[in-house]
């Protein structure tokens, strides 16, 4: 498991990042929207990820709002990406595990592709509000509160 900021990122490793997102999102799922959306770049994003050699086979990305978009979830989980050929090998889920190790103890928000919003359940994700459409793909919005170590 690899975790870097933008500026920490070699030419190679967001090659191999920015490869991954593409060939999924654009190829295979036909995504019409914008996938550069300079929130990559910014200081507090985190971009982990599983590499197999210099591939990239793994990935998501930890952005941080100084304003939370719901209740109190400053940090939102997006991106998550998996590559065809390494899916129903538990690499998302050792992510999402890498992740709320680190920031668990911080409310937790993301925006799922309706149809893989029970892998999110499963590590305490809860949906609110409706479902909508976001590039052609029906979306859910889930939360996760923060919690404190005892």
């Amino acid at each position: 498991m690899i975790q870097k900021t933008w500026s920490e990122l070699t030419t190679d490793e967001l090659y191999a990042i920015l490869r991954l997102r593409t060939d999924v999102f654009y190829v295979e799922q036909k995504v019409d929207e914008s996938e550069l959306d300079d929130r990559d770049r910014e200081p507090a994003t985190k971009h982990v990820w599983i590499a197999d050699a210099d591939r990239v086979v793994a990935y998501l990305r930890v952005i941080e709002d100084a304003t939370p978009e719901y209740l109190d979830a400053t940090r939102l989980i997006g991106r998550v990406v998996v590559a065809p050929a390494f899916r129903g090998k538990g690499l998302a889920q050792r992510l999402l595990s890498e992740v709320i190790g680190q920031f668990g103890h911080e409310a937790l928000l993301l925006h799922s592709q309706s149809y893989i919003a029970p892998l999110y359940a499963g590590f305490g994700f809860e949906r609110f509000g409706e479902d909508y459409d976001e590039a052609g793909i029906v979306h859910t919005s889930m939360y996760r509160a923060g919690i404190s170590a005892s």
